[in-house]
């Protein structure tokens, strides 16, 4: 679903086939996922709403997990994602699929906001990308 963007081009049926992959190697089998693309007023008026936070984000994932199985709803910033390709230095395509799989990583227990918690989500989320690269090249 879209709120003022445009559908991003993202490969669903490789997408969905990544997900439940990402989410076997953590022990875990996917249920309902739920995106939602935007742009940055939306997000920073749902991060009001509902976490009475005031402030930008790339993403915020509503956990609706049972158990292993995972399942949640994740608003995406399309202007923040821009945004951070730029400060980090990748491209729009790398740094968007890097937070589509970060809520999945998030709804598979894996936390960034403690100490030491970023990195170990960035080495999650990184390899998830070559998992994806895996499955794109067979």
């Amino acid at each position: 679903m879209t709120q003022n963007v445009p559908m991003p081009a993202l490969d669903l049926e490789l997408t969905r086939r990544w997900l439940v992959e990402v989410a076997r190697c953590h022990d875990r089998v996917v249920g309902r996922l739920f995106y939602v693309f935007c742009d940055d007023e939306y997000i920073l008026e749902t991060n009001r709403k509902f976490l009475n936070h005031d402030y930008f984000t790339d993403i915020i994932t509503f956990d609706y997990t049972n158990r292993r199985r995972v399942s949640g709803d994740m608003v995406i910033s399309l202007d923040t994602v821009r945004t951070n390709a730029e400060l980090f230095g990748r491209s729009y395509d790398e740094e968007l699929r890097r937070v589509v799989v970060h809520g999945v990583l998030h709804l598979c227990g894996i936390n960034d906001k403690g100490p030491g918690e970023r990195e170990i989500m960035e080495m999650h989320e990184n390899e998830a990308l070559k998992l994806l690269d895996e499955l794109n090249n067979n």
